[in-house]
């Protein structure tokens, strides 16, 4: 079985993060969603657990940071094309999320990303990447700054 992930996130409005998360490509699995709860899935293995704050309390002692305010991680999906990262940010933007609120990645033609926040300013990446720059791995990056 592939490794999944779950990115649990605390959000202020339950309701209003679903909206959010379906606007930008991802869908509900109701059987783990209720009022404090939502699973929002983008891939067989990446999932968003989006909890309310006090919910999201009961998994931690610490402060719950402001995500507005401070940043905590830096999330990143993949994008198929240059275009596909343009549309997911767009799509954040016009869901009520912040378009590009770190700077554009751009890397001659091998790499591309931008980024989004969602309402409760959790940051996104949105990358494409060139396939055989990521066959390369760091050395094609070493190549272009050369």
């Amino acid at each position: 079985m592939a490794r999944m992930i779950f990115v649990n996130l605390p959000v202020d409005d339950l309701e209003r993060s679903m909206r959010f998360y379906a606007a930008v490509g991802a869908r509900n699995e109701p059987k783990f969603t209720n009022e404090a709860a939502a699973m929002m899935v983008f891939s067989d293995t990446i999932s968003v657990m989006l909890l309310t704050k006090p919910f999201y309390a009961t998994f931690t002692p610490k402060p719950i940071a402001d995500a507005h305010a401070s940043s905590q991680v830096l999330l990143c999906l993949s994008a198929d094309s240059t275009a596909d990262v343009d549309a997911l940010v767009d799509k954040a933007a016009a869901a009520g999320g912040k378009a590009d609120p770190g700077p554009r990645q751009e890397m001659g033609g091998m790499m591309y990303g931008r980024s989004c926040e969602d309402p409760d300013g959790h940051h996104w990446e949105v990358m494409w990447m060139d396939p055989a720059a990521a066959e390369q791995g760091a050395a094609a990056f070493e190549q272009q700054s050369a």
